[in-house]
């Protein structure tokens, strides 16, 4: 005989948990954001950057409640840069304005904020449904 809690539409069966927010952050763009000297070493702007973001993984931003996802596209000299606990880095294969697209749209039905300055790039995210912010989002 079976119980009934057993079965699928047991109203008492706990559901799985959503997935949390997804924070992506355009790497370049960021580390572009300010001329601290970043391009006379791209891939460590980028991991200092990535560093920062280990923080917002747990506390989430102002426009975004925590916990959340966090991703760090990043391009050219910095494709180097590995992921740490709490920020999965995405080596953009071409643009890294195209990888964050793809990422916005494989999370679709996700809440999704994506820190850019780039016009573009948020007009095109903002037609997926996801929220843009600008660099000082995670800068500090």
């Amino acid at each position: 005989m079976t119980n009934p809690s057993d079965t699928p539409d047991d109203p008492d069966a706990a559901a799985p948990a959503p997935a949390p927010p997804l924070l992506i952050v355009d790497g370049a763009n960021v580390v572009g954001s300010v001329p601290d000297g970043w391009w006379r070493d791209r891939s460590g702007a980028a991991e200092r950057l990535r560093d920062r973001l280990v923080a917002y993984a747990r506390a989430g931003t102002a426009e975004l409640a925590g916990p959340v996802e966090v991703v760090l596209v990043v391009e050219g000299a910095a494709r180097g840069v590995a992921s740490v606990p709490g920020v999965r880095v995405v080596a953009a294969p071409g643009s890294g304005d195209d990888r964050i697209v793809e990422l916005v749209a494989e999370g679709a039905g996700r809440t999704c904020l994506v820190v850019t300055a780039d016009r573009e790039l948020r007009r095109r995210v903002s037609a997926l449904g996801a929220r843009v912010a600008g660099p000082r989002t995670v800068r500090g």
